[in-house]
């Protein structure tokens, strides 16, 4: 068993729910859909009635006897009005039930995806895309099934509880005998409950597994057909499928055990009152026809009894999945917001007065950190990888909680401002551009979907006089395909820094890109960058020798602390550890340092 599960563990966000409280919160969903409920409530119980109806007018026949020319004409007109209403019952209960299923698994996932969105950086660096998918897909699609079962078992249950009372007017102790065995079947089922619930998360998280496999794999094709390791994609999706396989026969066999185990025990207590009820007809007791209509009486009321404590276990199921779903909804953001102070126009004016932060316990980032960015200032972050640039622009983005100290804007904590108004205020452009799949229209307008085609066009050729736009196909119209795998590196890049120019963000945050591009994009890239600079505080983790010299002051990092700053010929001059990083990093970008000394060809 523990080799079968291996890698199955939970999340750490999990929770573990007790019945109650997942049923509570369930009924919560089905509330604004009441009164759909109510009818399709009303719907089962009539339909029950109508169930019990045909063994209480079969009774009735045989009590009244051959001699009521009459009665037969009545039966067959009494069974045909008994099965329309039911066939046109079960209509309207399939369908109002299908409604409100579809509606309530909507409004699960639809709380679940907002969570997922909702959560910040860190939860993504931790958690796989694949299992989170599979929670706000395939486990609310579980639930669903799960809920469709459940009016089915009503409607038998509401008609067992029907023919409680046919039994006892037929036979009052053959009835107590009847009911006297229903809490052995009830232990019965309640014992596969907690192995069904298990078998259920297993198998939940198993298919986590086999869609995370899947995402990874189609994500990363390219480089898998790069290093020719198609292969071992696939050998590592059929282990992941092969123990999705197993974990999922070992749940059919549980949940398929069930029933016959179930139905055992009622075929052995419908023998047993074969055996007594035959001998209590033989004695006179009650009569045979009486013996005979309730043994079959018997064997309506032990189907659906049996069939509600073997749903009982498929209920756990249900539950195991819904907890997967809640688990997710409940997750807690490492990002805490104390306040909700609209964001406003900024100035841009940011401090980080004496900040820690770290990933974890194990890695220190930034350590009693101090640094004050002027309003309109560009700044250049420099230095070797783990030196704490990407870390300060995540902070900035309240993509990441600092443990430590304070940072503000315009003098206002950046905790306390209302998330959406602040990231509205930022432009950020990554260090690989993420484009959607549509046109590069349709990207553009990404940050400010209410700008119109001319003003997006306007801004795009104010970008070199838009000669980019004549390398695109259709130009703004063209197709940038799925993560804008039809353009290269560069248009990527200068769709990206449009996008920011149309958002007029109060700051502006760039991880450049290292990949290296031809010197035409290269200057229009750097005409976008000036353009934005020129109206916004700018914070660039700069891999150009262009951006960092035409950055107003650049900032060399080391280890989590600022160990130089100032302008590129001041710290070139200096000759420290921004000399060392230019000749490392920056000096092949200059065409004159081929056959030019670092330290002049800085100048």
């Amino acid at each position: 068993m523990a080799a079968l599960t291996r890698g199955l563990e939970g999340e750490k966000f999990d929770r573990i729910y007790n019945d109650r409280d997942l049923v509570a919160r369930i009924v919560g969903y089905f509330r604004p859909h009441k009164r759909k409920v109510l009818v399709v409530t009303l719907a089962i119980f009539l339909m029950a009635i109508f169930g019990a109806l045909l063994p209480i007018v079969i009774a009735n026949s045989l009590n009244a006897g051959a001699s009521d020319t009459a009665f037969p004409r009545i039966l067959v007109a009494l069974v045909f009005i008994s099965g329309i209403a039911t066939w046109g019952l079960a209509g309207i209960r399939r369908y109002l039930t299908a409604q409100v299923i579809a509606d309530v698994v909507t409004a699960m996932r639809d709380d679940a995806f907002d969570a997922a969105m909702r959560q910040d950086l860190s939860f993504f660096d931790v958690y796989s895309t694949g299992r989170i998918v599979s929670r706000i897909t395939s486990d609310t699609q579980e639930f669903g099934e799960v809920i469709v079962i459940a009016t089915d078992v009503i409607n038998q249950l509401a008609t067992a509880f029907i023919l409680i009372f046919v039994l006892v007017a037929i036979d009052w102790r053959l009835t107590l005998a009847v009911l006297s065995m229903t809490p052995l079947v009830i232990v019965v089922a309640l014992a596969f409950r907690r192995l069904a619930r298990d078998v259920t998360r297993q198998s939940s998280r198993a298919l986590g597994e086999v869609n995370k496999a899947i995402q990874e794999a189609v994500s990363g094709i390219r480089v898998a057909k790069n290093y020719r390791q198609e292969g071992a994609i696939y050998a590592e999706f059929m282990r992941v499928n092969d123990q999705s396989y197993a974990i999922n026969v070992r749940r059919q066999f549980v949940l398929a055990n069930i029933f016959p185990a179930l139905n055992a025990l009622a075929g052995l207590g419908t023998a047993l009152l074969v055996y007594f009820g035959g001998r209590s007809a033989v004695m006179g007791a009650i009569t045979i026809a009486s013996w005979y209509l309730f043994i079959n009486t018997v064997d309506r009321f032990w189907f659906p009894v049996t069939n509600l404590s073997a749903f009982w276990s498929q209920f756990q199921a249900g539950l195991a999945a819904t907890e997967r779903v809640f688990g997710l909804i409940d997750a807690e953001s490492s990002v805490i917001q104390r306040g909700a102070v609209a964001a406003g126009d900024l100035a841009g004016d940011i401090v980080f007065d004496h900040v820690a932060f770290r990933y974890s316990s194990q890695e220190q980032v930034l350590d009693d950190f101090t640094l004050h960015i002027q309003p309109g200032e560009s700044v250049a972050l420099v230095g070797h990888t783990g030196a704490g640039k990407s870390s300060i622009i995540k902070l900035i983005a309240r993509f990441y909680e600092f443990q430590e100290g304070q940072i503000t804007v315009d003098g206002q904590d950046i905790r306390e401002f209302e998330f959406s108004s602040y990231r509205g205020r930022l432009g950020i452009v990554s260090q690989v551009p993420f484009l959607f799949a549509g046109t590069v229209a349709d990207n553009i307008r990404y940050a400010v979907p209410e700008a119109t085609d001319a003003q997006i066009e306007a801004m795009a050729r104010r970008i070199g006089r838009g000669e980019w736009l004549e390398t695109l196909p259709d130009g703004l119209n063209s197709d940038v395909g799925e993560r804008g795998s039809r353009l290269s590196m560069g248009q990527r890049q200068l769709v990206a820094l449009t996008r920011v120019l149309v958002q007029k963000p109060s700051i502006f945050i760039l991880d450049e890109a290292t990949a290296s591009v031809d010197p035409f994009t290269e200057s229009q890239i750097q005409q976008a960058l000036d353009l934005i600079m020129a109206d916004s505080t700018a914070i660039i983790i700069a891999h150009r020798l262009s951006t960092v010299r035409s950055a107003d002051r650049i900032i060399v990092l080391q280890k989590g602390r600022i160990i130089e700053e100032g302008d590129h010929r001041s710290l070139m001059d200096a000759g420290g550890h921004y000399a060392e990083l230019y000749d490392t990093y920056f000096r092949h970008q200059s065409p004159q340092a081929i056959h030019t000394p670092a330290w002049r060809a800085g100048q």
